[in-house]
């Protein structure tokens, strides 16, 4: 008897030999999700959605990611995994949320009143943070990281999405669903001047640590499972060439959250996977050590070549990619198909391993390419 999305899934993370191949991805972007659907969506369309919540029609975009998570992975039926931790899908704000909006300079710009200035990209079709005036002269003091917090239970509303999705999808896929966690990358003062800090004031940054894990060993008190099988995070670390710090400071400043987030994931009996791009040589050891169950992400043009990974790997943690990003973006359905023949030559070596793209179906992937992507799985697979 065949197994069910979900099984195989579950047998693949767990380094085992499930009947067939799974299939998953971190993310289908809207771009693809439309052309499947006939439609517009909400559903990662990370700029659209944020104007909405400006805006005040936090309901129409919940609804949509509602509709239209469920009905794209209806068409989809080949993949097993589905991944509610990705932005845009998973916990939504609350019923009434209407963040500050900033002022809006041309089609592509914005600014808030303190200076921060963000911009559209048309590249991953996303705005994000540009300018911050203050970014490295705004105080930041041991205070600001308290190490007790009073528990306050969620706005029931936030769970509209996840709750249908589990609804509609649960008894035989596989999900990633939120679950509390620390912080695996604390970040005072902002990506950059995070990593000044933990060379200038390191106890700044151990403190931020351990205030962002006594937070969630507390939320994780509280979490009840609403369906989930297994959790994603989405740290990364490294770029191209390595790793954004030394595996000496990563080991300081990132394993410790690391370590308890996947504890304390088994505790509540879900399955960590640990999406995180770019070269993680350095660091992908730690992975293992921690107990992560399946590494996400795996760039090969960062040196994260799949067969080396697997040999890295082999009997420790599963893997899931092998479709080259690039090559879905820019590439030709040929070149796709090769990518597919290639990962299932090496899924043939013992299990543990999920087929998908080596980061997500993003923003600008051809239709044609994602198509060849299914159509030569589906015929391998069998």
């Amino acid at each position: 008897m065949p197994m069910t999305s979900k099984e195989r899934a579950r047998i693949a993370l767990l380094r085992g030999i499930p009947d067939k191949v799974p299939l998953g991805d971190f993310a289908i972007d809207y771009d693809i999700a439309e052309r499947i659907l006939g439609h517009e969506t909400y559903a990662r369309a990370k700029a659209k959605c944020q104007i909405a919540y400006w805006e005040g029609r936090r309901d129409e975009v919940v609804q949509s990611l509602i509709e239209d998570t469920i009905a794209l992975y209806k068409k989809l039926d080949l993949y097993d995994i589905v991944n509610l931790c990705a932005m845009t899908l998973g916990l939504v704000p609350p019923k009434g949320y209407r963040p500050e909006a900033p002022r809006r300079v041309d089609e592509v710009t914005w600014e808030y009143p303190d200076g921060r200035v963000l911009k559209y990209s048309e590249i991953t079709a996303d705005i994000t943070l540009v300018y911050d005036p203050h970014q490295w002269t705004r105080p930041i003091r041991e205070e600001d990281f308290p190490l007790e917090f009073e528990y306050q239970e969620p706005d029931p509303s936030v769970y509209e999405l996840v709750d249908a999705v589990v609804a509609a999808l649960g008894a035989e896929r596989f999900i990633l669903g939120p679950f509390p966690r620390a912080e695996q990358w604390v970040q005072p003062g902002g990506m950059e001047r995070s990593l000044v800090l933990m060379a200038e004031r390191p106890e700044l940054v151990e403190r931020a640590l351990r205030s962002s894990l006594i937070r969630a060993q507390i939320e994780q008190a509280h979490w009840v499972n609403r369906g989930f099988d297994g959790v994603l995070d989405g740290t990364d670390w490294a770029f191209r060439s390595g790793t954004f710090m030394s595996p000496a400071m990563w080991r300081r400043f990132c394993y410790p959250a690391l370590e308890a987030n996947v504890r304390a994931a088994h505790q509540a009996g879900l399955l960590y996977v640990q999406h995180a791009c770019g070269n993680n040589w350095p660091i992908l050891d730690g992975f293992m050590e921690a107990g992560v169950d399946c590494y996400q992400s795996i760039q090969a043009t960062a040196d994260m070549d799949l067969p080396r990974v697997r040999q890295a790997t082999r009997g420790r943690m599963a893997l899931w990619g092998g479709v080259l990003v690039e090559h879905l973006v820019s590439g030709t359905p040929e070149e796709v198909r090769q990518d597919v023949r290639a990962a299932m030559e090496i899924a043939k070596e013992g299990g543990g391993f999920i087929l998908g793209s080596s980061h997500s179906i993003a923003v600008g992937t051809r239709y044609e390419n994602f198509m060849a992507m299914l159509d030569e799985f589906d015929r391998l697979r069998g």
